[in-house]
C-alpha cells in the first residue's frame, strides 16, 4: 500500500497555520503544538532560526520542513548544520538530487529530501531510521511519506504572512516543547537586551541542567548561562529533596550574589551584564577557554599553585552569610553542616556500593557508614569555616594569562558556595577529580597553601588543618564517586567512569589519616580501598 501525502491530496494551502495544513491526520501522527509564529524579515532571519535551533537539537529529534520551493528550508537547514559543525563556510548543498547528506558536529545530522521520492520504501534504503537513531535529521517534503511524519517531533511550516512577508510557524512534540520553547525564549531575551541578530554558538555543559552559549556582540563575546529554576526533587529526609538537604542554588540568584561579592573583593569573577532572574538566563563576561592543565591534558604545577594561592587569599577575607543581589533582595550563604555532608557521602551507599559490589548495602552496613562518619564530623566541629566555592577544580578555573596575583583565576560555577571548611576547597583542588593529580603535586599545594595562611594569619594552625583537610578530601571522594557512577547509570554520561581509579586512589591517600580510621575500615571491606576494585564497569 502505498502512504504518500501530497500537498495537492491534502486540499490545504501552505498558508494556512501548521496544524491545519494537512488536516486531523497529520495532527494525529505527531501530537503536535504550535510553540511560535516567527517573523523572518530576510535570509538572515532564516539563518538564525536554524541556528537557535541548532542548539538545543540532541540525537533521535527529526524535523519535518514544510514549505513550497524557495521557501527557506535549505537556508534553516544549511544555517543549523553550520553551527553545528562550527563552520560558517561548510558546504551545505540542496540533497535534491541525491536526496540525503550527512555531517558530523556537535552531534550528527542528516538532511533528507524526499520530493523526488518514487515509493514510500525508498525512504528504508535511504538509512533513515538509522540516521534518526544515531543524530538529528532534517526532512524536507517530509509529507510525502507518511511514516516520516509519525517520527517527527518538530515540524516548521514555512508561508507567507497577512503582510507579504515570510513567517515559520514552529511545532514540537513531546520533550522537544520545552527545549524549543526555551531556545526561542533565549532569542526573545536577545531581543529585549538590544542583542537582536547577535549569532548563537553552543559553549560547553557541565554534569548539572545548566546549558551555556557564546553570544557574539562587537568587542567579543558574552557567555549565556542558561539555568531555568528548577522544581524540587522527591523527598528523601524530612520531607525535603536532595537539593535543599545539600544547599544546591535552584536559580541564577546565588550566582549573581557570589559573583558581584567574589568581583567587589578583587577576585576574577563574571561580570553580569544582563539578566533575567526569573526566567534564569543571565549574559556575563567571558573570561576566555585557557585552562590550568596543560595540552596534554595533566596540571600545570604553576597554574595550580596560583590557584591554591588564590584560595588561600580568599579565605583570609570575611565573607557574610548575607550578600546582596539587587535592590534590597538578599541572598543568604547557608552553612556547609553535617546533615549536608552526610547527604552528600550516602551517594556512595546508593550509587557506587551497588555498582562497585554488585549487590546494595545491608542494613548493618548502613549502620556502620552513619556511625563512622557522624564519628567523623563530630571531630571537626571546631574546623575553620569560611566562603567554600565548594566545587574548586580545573574545569571551573579560566587561566587569565596577562593578569596578575589573584586575577589570573578565573573563578565559574559558583553557585552552590556555602560556609563551611575551608579545607574543603583545597581538597577540591588538590585531589581534582578530573585530573590525575601526583601525590607529589598533591603536597606542594598543600604546602603553599599552608605557607600563604599562616603568612597571612599567625592564629591559623597547621595541624588542625592537616585534619581538616584529610577528611574533607575522604568526604568528597566519597560524593564524587557516587555522583560519577549515578551520571553514568541514571543519565547516560559513562565518559565519567574514566575518573573513577584516581579518584578511588585519592580517598585512599585520604583515609590513611587517624581520624578516618572507622571509614578507612568499612571501605577496605568493601574492597573500595587497598584492592584494584573501584567499579564493575569503571
Amino acid at each position: 500500500m502505498n502512504h504518500m501525502l501530497s500537498l495537492k491530496e491534502t486540499g490545504k494551502s501552505t498558508t494556512g497555520s501548521l496544524l491545519t495544513v494537512f488536516g486531523e491526520q497529520l495532527t494525529a501522527m505527531t501530537a503536535l503544538k504550535t510553540i511560535k509564529i516567527v517573523e523572518l524579515a530576510d535570509v538572515a532571519a532564516t539563518e538564525r532560526l536554524g541556528e537557535d535551533l541548532s542548539l538545543v537539537l540532541k540525537p533521535g529529534d527529526v524535523i519535518a520542513l514544510f514549505g513550497d520551493l524557495g521557501a527557506g528550508k535549505t537556508s534553516l537547514v544549511r544555517a543549523a548544520i553550520r553551527a553545528l559543525t562550527e563552520d560558517d563556510f561548510h558546504e551545505v548543498p540542496s540533497p535534491t538530487f541525491t536526496l540525503v547528506q550527512s555531517y558530523d558536529g556537535r552531534i550528527r545530522t542528516s538532511h533528507f529530501d524526499l520530493y523526488r521520492l518514487a515509493d514510500e520504501a525508498e525512504v528504508a534504503e535511504l538509512g533513515f531510521e538509522e540516521a534518526a537513531a544515531a543524530g538529528a535529521v532534517f526532512v524536507e517534503w517530509p509529507q510525502r511519506v507518511v511514516s516520516v511524519l509519525t517520527r517527527a517531533n518538530v515540524a516548521i511550516e514555512f508561508r507567507t504572512s497577512a503582510n507579504g512577508g515570510r513567517q515559520a510557524a514552529v511545532a514540537a512534540s513531546g520533550d522537544a516543547i520545552e527545549r524549543i520553547e526555551r531556545t526561542l525564549e533565549i532569542r526573545d531575551f536577545l531581543v529585549s537586551r538590544d542583542l537582536p541578530t547577535n549569532r548563537r554558538r553552543h559553549y560547553t555543559g557541565d554534569a548539572s541542567s545548566r546549558r551555556y552559549e557564546r553570544v557574539e556582540v562587537d568587542d567579543g563575546s558574552l557567555v549565556l548561562m542558561d539555568s531555568p529554576p528548577q522544581p524540587d526533587g522527591p523527598p528523601i529526609r524530612g520531607g525535603l529533596p536532595y537539593s535543599r538537604l545539600v544547599h544546591l542554588a535552584e536559580d541564577v540568584r546565588p550566582f549573581v550574589a557570589v559573583s558581584r561579592a567574589l568581583s567587589k573583593a578583587g577576585f576574577c569573577a563574571p561580570r553580569i551584564r544582563e539578566q533575567d532572574l526569573e526566567r534564569g538566563l543571565l549574559l556575563v563576561s567571558d573570561l576566555g577557554t585557557k585552562s590550568v592543565l596543560k595540552e596534554d591534558g595533566s596540571p600545570d604545577p604553576e597554574r595550580y599553585r596560583a590557584a591554591v594561592e588564590c584560595l588561600a587569599r580568599m579565605h583570609s577575607g570575611d565573607w557574610p552569610h548575607d550578600l546582596p543581589i539587587e535592590g534590597e533582595a538578599i541572598h543568604h550563604v547557608a552553612a556547609f553542616d553535617i546533615n549536608a555532608m552526610m547527604t552528600e557521602a550516602e551517594l556512595l551507599l546508593d550509587w557506587y556500593v551497588p555498582d562497585a559490589l554488585g549487590r546494595v548495602a545491608t542494613a548493618d552496613e548502613r549502620e556502620r557508614f552513619y556511625e563512622a562518619w557522624s564519628l567523623v564530623f563530630d571531630e571537626i566541629a571546631d574546623a575553620e569555616t569560611n566562603l567554600v566555592l565548594r566545587d574548586f577544580h580545573s574545569p571551573n578555573i579560566i587561566w587569565q594569562p596577562n593578569a596578575i596575583g589573584v586575577a589570573r583565576i578565573g573563578l565559574i560555577d559558583f553557585q552552590d558556595a556555602l560556609i563551611g571548611p575551608t579545607a574543603y576547597d583545597v581538597a577540591s583542588l588538590a585531589q581534582d577529580a578530573r585530573v590525575n593529580i601526583p601525590p607529589e603535586l598533591e603536597a606542594s599545594l598543600v604546602s603553599t597553601y599552608v605557607a600563604a595562611r599562616r603568612a597571612g594569619n599567625p592564629g591559623f594552625k597547621p595541624f588542625m588543618f592537616e585534619r581538616d583537610y584529610a577528611v574533607m578530601a575522604a568526604q568528597r571522594a566519597t560524593k564524587v564517586l557516587g555522583i560519577f557512577v549515578r551520571l553514568s547509570v541514571r543519565d547516560q554520561k559513562p565518559q565519567y567512569r574514566r575518573h573513577i581509579p584516581h579518584v578511588t586512589g585519592y580517598l585512599g591517600r585520604a583515609l590513611d589519616h587517624p581520624t578516618l580510621a572507622a571509614v578507612k575500615s568499612l571501605y577496605a571491606d568493601w574492597g573500595i580501598v587497598g584492592s584494584k576494585l573501584t567499579s564493575r564497569r569503571a
